[in-house]
């Protein structure tokens, strides 16, 4: 099932960013925007496959947020087989391979953009995980086949990891991914890439990835070496687009990079031919760009509703994060930029410990009460 030809164009989604799109992120998303696909923070192969508790944390998700996106990277064939067929296991409605995250620790080992360089082995990790799904949707997983690690270890971790999930009492995670499993379907394989190493060779490149019959392919218009430098080449995107549809007419094709607004999403939808957008950093702090965007309009929002969707995301978190409200820090910042008084504001928001303080923060600021029923 190629739920990417069902969208109406262009398709508005939710990039996935390190560190940023976790379950609660893409949950406020998910109720404030309604994007037409979000995307996980990508996950380690090798973690997956170990069963990481942690790393599979990043993979809740909600019915709210669907169609969720399971983002994997690596360098080894065989680990992303394993990684996507959890990823099938666990009712996500696509697979889509990393090959365009910059970080160094990422790249050294070859993985992410560093693909960019080895082709044939970006060809092979996108077949083993083309073939992770039919084998999934035929018979399901193959414990006895589980690398790394024994098969029952894997089979009783994944089991454990599920029982704990069930017991934060968040009662949208996973909430439907029984009835999806009970009627196996085949899903959708994308890639995130950029256009090039240190020099854009985007045509080729993304000739090469289209030829794999992936269903899409979201191309961010920088090259590995500017990182998130300089400004986001939508003309490279252009000529991606017309690579990839020259190799498979079906194939979707978004763009990614410096989408902040409305106005300049207009630009590059009508100038760059993408059947879509992923919108990344401009939803920090506006989880309603994206639904600007889709709309065609712009909103005009209170600052009482901009911090009751702030405070909304904070206790989200803390009730999935009880012991790391650190980590929401940088939304309540992002939150506020802008707005008057902002600077003494932050000052107190950035070194709150939890939901309540938040609440008392905002009170004192005069525009909400923290026993507000919000939530």
């Amino acid at each position: 099932m190629n739920l990417w030809k069902n969208f109406v164009k262009p398709i508005v989604g939710l990039a996935p960013m390190d560190g940023v799109t976790d379950y609660v992120y893409r949950e406020i998303q998910s109720e404030v925007a309604k994007p037409d696909v979000t995307i996980t923070e990508f996950i380690a192969v090798e973690g997956i496959v170990r069963m990481s508790e942690g790393l599979l944390a990043d993979f809740w998700y909600s019915a709210k947020q669907r169609p969720v996106i399971a983002q994997i990277y690596g360098n080894d064939p065989q680990l992303f087989y394993a990684a996507a067929q959890l990823a099938c296991e666990l009712g996500f409605d696509g697979v889509d391979i990393n090959m365009g995250c910059p970080a160094k620790s990422v790249v050294h080992r070859g993985c992410g953009a560093g693909l960019i360089r080895t082709p044939e082995l970006a060809k092979d990790i996108i077949t083993a995980t083309k073939h992770a799904v039919e084998d999934w949707y035929t018979h399901g997983i193959n414990w006895e086949k589980w690398p790394l690690i024994s098969g029952s270890t894997a089979k009783s971790r994944y089991l454990r990891f599920l029982g704990n999930t069930k017991s934060l009492g968040v009662e949208n995670i996973y909430d439907d991914m029984e009835k999806i499993n009970s009627t196996r379907r085949l899903i959708p394989v994308s890639v995130k890439t950029r256009i090039g190493f240190d020099i854009p060779v985007t045509e080729e490149w993304i000739k090469t990835i289209a030829g794999c019959d992936i269903a899409a392919i979201a191309i961010h218009g920088r090259t590995l070496k500017q990182s998130y430098s300089g400004n986001s080449n939508w003309e490279e995107i252009r000529i991606g687009v017309d690579a990839a549809k020259s190799v498979n007419s079906e194939i979707i094709v978004l763009g990614n990079g410096d989408i902040k607004d409305l106005h300049f999403a207009r630009e590059v939808i009508a100038n760059s031919n993408v059947d879509g957008v992923l919108v990344g950093r401009g939803t920090w702090g506006n989880p309603w760009l994206i639904s600007e965007i889709k709309q065609d309009r712009e909103l005009t929002l209170t600052l009482d509703e901009k911090f009751e969707v702030m405070l909304t995301h904070a206790r989200l978190h803390e009730k999935t994060k009880p012991n790391g409200f650190v980590q929401m820090r940088k939304n309540l910042a992002w939150y506020i930029s802008g707005i008057p008084g902002a600077a003494a504001l932050r000052s107190e928001l950035v070194r709150a410990k939890d939901a309540g303080e938040v609440a008392r923060i905002i009170s004192n600021y005069g525009r909400i009460s923290p026993s507000t029923n919000i939530v």
